[in-house]
């Protein structure tokens, strides 16, 4: 009935792992980016605090 269900099967696992890379890769660089913000944005008050305690 099903002659080539294990090509079929593979190719589904192989697009699953793929899937979660991608969704795993980009929730990193999402997280890496918005430290990153948050840092840039913290500095910036500090260097404003500073400017306007002068």
């Amino acid at each position: 009935m099903c002659n080539n269900c294990d090509g079929k099967k593979t190719v589904k696992w192989i697009i699953w792992i793929a899937a979660a890379v991608a969704a795993i890769t980009a929730a990193v660089t999402a997280f890496f980016v918005i430290k990153e913000k948050q840092k840039r944005e913290e500095e910036e008050l500090e260097e404003y605090l500073d400017y306007s305690i002068q």
